[in-house]
């Protein structure tokens, strides 16, 4: 096993180096160190980077080579492990240096929830040795029903998604206009936007021609749903789970009904019970394709009862997967906005007012501070210009929030 090791160290340290020039990432892990750090998200989205962007730090800052390891459980050489056999490759590195076990070091375990149990090994070497432990995962249980039980509530987890407009304008090297804000710099910021919307963000699609980022993004579905659903569940219905997975990221910035879903399927022929369709869709979520926000109420009930809104992890599979007649800007941009929110740490909720008006989102920030906020393309023409002023109006005084109207023109000013 020592050889072995020896030789991924070497293989991974060559991937850091090489990484030392890609796009800069806004996630970043806590500082804490009493702390277990994590990094989740959807596959292909760039945890691992933020891995080796992290070990590039340290390693600026005079960490030695020798001091940190780098293991992703997703190597063929490895699998299948049990927690025994990954107790004793971290046991090996602490016998390859052995000066390690008297001075603190760095622990970068990838996609570690392949190994079972692996919560055992984490903790184990976090209470006995002088060591940080960063993790990465693919799923969103890991989070919400492995991180905070099994690891004792000793984590700090970070959310990591496909680019932001930011980054994605970093990665095809463009910066961004200084102010004033005028025509010239509003039309070179929409235009990227658009081509934004078309390739999506994900970090290995961006330089690619148009014919392959389409099935790379494809294949980035299929493996999700495949892996990180199908086996982990052992969901035995795959073509039911995909018909279900590729109407949800289709139904983007849209209410989702499960009854009529459950109609629709019925229509068709499909023999399924509305649980087993509920449970999909939660399996779904914790996969990170999409996202779902509830109805904002006092009322647990009533959250529960009101269909949830859908939210695609990255607009670019929407393209990848459908061939839309027509494009959508004011759903892209809605869904663009609804991922931000979700990047700054707030809880968001959608409202439909008493007279069937809907508010796009009720956004809770960390402090308790809320905000009403209603996305629109352009407010240009009066009539639709009129029917969201109206729809804000009633959200403001029925819930007695402030609100704000996002357009394409505030989105991008924002920006400089």
């Amino acid at each position: 096993m020592t050889t072995l090791l020896e030789t991924l160290l070497e293989e991974g340290f060559a991937t850091v180096a090489k990484a030392e020039q890609s796009t800069r990432r806004q996630a970043v892990f806590p500082e804490n160190k009493e702390m277990i750090k994590v990094a989740i998200g959807m596959r292909r989205s760039g945890k691992t980077t933020l891995l080796y962007q992290t070990i590039h730090t340290l390693l600026s800052q005079g960490a030695e080579y020798s001091q940190i390891l780098l293991i992703n459980f997703e190597d063929d050489r490895l699998l299948p492990m049990s927690a025994q056999e990954m107790g004793k490759l971290i046991d090996d590195f602490y016998q390859l240096y052995p000066e390690n076990h008297q001075r603190e070091c760095y622990l970068f375990l990838d996609e570690v929830q392949n190994v079972p149990d692996w919560h055992v090994v984490v903790r184990r070497f976090f209470d006995s040795k002088n060591v940080q432990i960063y993790l990465t995962g693919s799923s969103a249980t890991l989070l919400s029903k492995e991180i905070n039980t099994r690891l004792r509530g000793r984590s700090l987890a970070r959310e990591v998604l496909p680019y932001d407009f930011r980054e994605y304008l970093s990665a095809h090297q463009q910066t961004l206009p200084g102010k004033p804000f005028g025509k010239a710099a509003f039309d070179i910021l929409h235009h990227h936007l658009l081509q934004y919307f078309a390739t999506g963000g994900f970090p290995g699609v961006q330089h690619l021609p148009q014919d392959e980022w389409r099935e790379v993004l494809q294949s980035y579905v299929d493996t999700v749903i495949l892996k990180d659903i199908m086996e982990r569940h052992q969901i035995k219905n795959i073509s039911l789970l995909r018909y279900l997975t590729l109407a949800l990221l289709k139904n983007a910035a849209a209410r989702f009904s499960v009854n009529k879903f459950y109609n629709d399927l019925k229509s068709q022929g499909y023999r399924v019970n509305k649980d087993t369709i509920y449970q999909y869709v939660t399996y779904i979520e914790d996969s990170f394709l999409i996202f779902q926000v509830p109805h904002y109420s006092a009322s647990e009930r009533l959250k529960q009862t009101q269909p949830k809104k859908i939210y695609a992890i990255d607009y670019g599979l929407l393209n990848a997967i459908s061939h839309p007649l027509t494009k959508d800007h004011g759903r892209a941009l809605e869904n663009l906005v609804y991922l931000d929110l979700r990047r700054q740490g707030k809880t968001v909720y959608y409202y439909a007012s008493q007279q069937g008006y809907e508010i796009d989102f009720v956004t809770v920030a960390p402090d308790g501070t809320r905000e009403l906020i209603q996305v629109t393309w352009d407010m240009s023409d009066p009539q639709t210009a009129e029917r969201e002023q109206r729809a804000l109006a009633a959200g403001q005084a029925e819930l007695g929030l402030d609100g704000r109207i996002i357009t394409v023109q505030d989105y991008l000013r924002a920006l400089v």
